[in-house]
């Protein structure tokens, strides 16, 4: 059986392949160790979603487990808006909407399609400001491209050499431990 890839690395591996790594090496330890205020305040707002609190209607899916064969894929969604057919990936704040946040929701949505939910609307909604922020859904060419990105991550080689960006480093929660870097994190 083909290993899933969960739905949330998918933007960690835009950010860097190597954090992946580390969180697998950290997490058994105390996450306050690593967390930085950013992750902390995320983790706090999904809380509601975690405990199926964030619906409001009968037909909100909220916290649902999804898959996906054809993409090799599993994960949660946020919540999903069964008589708007609108699923919603909540974030704690939203200044821009990455490559990364948007593979996430299109994982997702792929996800429900084949699962056989009609999805017609997908959305970010930034909890800090109360607000929706709709998106395209995936054309054909950005699935296309999404398959060849999962590919990449099923490829990934350790070993290979990274592109370390200095910016990106000094706001990764590992940066304090990292070896590729001797950048600071700008959250200690």
């Amino acid at each position: 059986m083909e290993d899933y890839i969960c739905i949330s690395m998918l933007n960690d591996f835009i950010f860097c392949p190597y954090s992946i790594y580390l969180h697998n090496i950290y997490m058994d330890t105390d996450e306050m160790s690593y967390h930085a205020t950013p992750q902390i305040k995320g983790k706090t707002a999904h809380e509601s979603i975690d405990k199926q609190q964030a619906g409001n209607k009968k037909t909100d899916l909220v916290s649902m487990p999804v898959f996906s064969e054809r993409f090799g894929l599993m994960g949660k969604i946020d919540i999903f808006k069964g008589e708007e057919k609108l699923l919603i990936e909540r974030k704690y704040q939203i200044k821009q909407i990455y490559l990364g946040q948007k593979y996430q929701l299109w994982g997702q949505y792929l996800c429900m399609r084949e699962m056989g939910f009609d999805v017609e609307r997908l959305a970010f909604y930034d909890i800090s400001r109360n607000k929706l922020l709709e998106t395209d859904r995936p054309n054909d060419n950005d699935i296309c491209v999404f398959g060849d990105f999962i590919e990449s991550i099923r490829n990934f080689d350790l070993n290979a050499k990274i592109n370390i960006s200095p910016n990106k480093c000094r706001h990764c929660i590992y940066c304090s431990l990292c070896d590729k870097t001797e950048e600071e994190n700008v959250y200690q």
